[in-house]
């Protein structure tokens, strides 16, 4: 085997450093910081009925006391944790007693991977909350649909929302809440 040359080992390392760089973009995505996807839904309305509803009227309920429309059962303010993040949460009763959460006004970072979560969890300032949202009990409630606007995720008719005290915009790449919100029942 003959020696390598100067000139052979820049190449290999050029190559080496090229895998390493395209690796660390596929992996942290930066590009997604400088990129924004803005989502305006409507205020949801009563999901058409396949089954009975998950908390019926009584029997005995008058027009005036079944619920007309959407009506908010609980409430919070986004603080920032990793990334800036503002806006508001709120759990909606619908008019067919199923629940859902809304995001208000969102304005967050994009990232890798960003779920919302419903969690045990306490609201935490600063570094002390970045990742305490999966220590205890959490719901994965699914992929954040866009980083800034207004949003919607129906709850599952199984889940008790109650038993979880806060929201999270959580990235499941790095394991850390971009920011997060205290669900107080309203």
């Amino acid at each position: 085997m003959g020696r390598v040359t100067r000139k052979q080992w820049w190449a290999a390392a050029a190559v080496v450093a090229a895998v390493v760089l395209a690796a660390g973009l596929v992996w942290f995505k930066p590009w997604a910081l400088w990129v924004d996807d803005t989502v305006n839904e409507a205020l949801p309305s009563a999901a058409t009925p396949t089954a009975a509803p998950a908390t019926p009227a009584p029997a005995t309920a008058t027009p005036s006391q079944v619920p007309a429309g959407p009506t908010t059962v609980a409430q919070g303010s986004f603080i920032s944790h990793e990334h800036e993040t503002t806006g508001t949460v709120k759990i909606i009763r619908l008019a067919d007693g199923t629940h859902t959460l809304r995001l208000e006004g969102l304005d967050t970072s994009n990232g890798p991977e960003l779920r919302v979560w419903l969690s045990d969890a306490p609201v935490k300032e600063g570094k002390a909350g970045w990742s305490v949202f999966d220590d205890g009990k959490y719901l994965n409630l699914a992929k954040l649909k866009g980083n800034k606007g207004d949003q919607n995720y129906p709850l599952p008719a199984d889940a008790d929302w109650s038993a979880y005290t806060s929201v999270s915009i959580w990235c499941d790449r790095f394991d850390v809440s971009f920011g997060a919100a205290e669900i107080v029942r309203t």
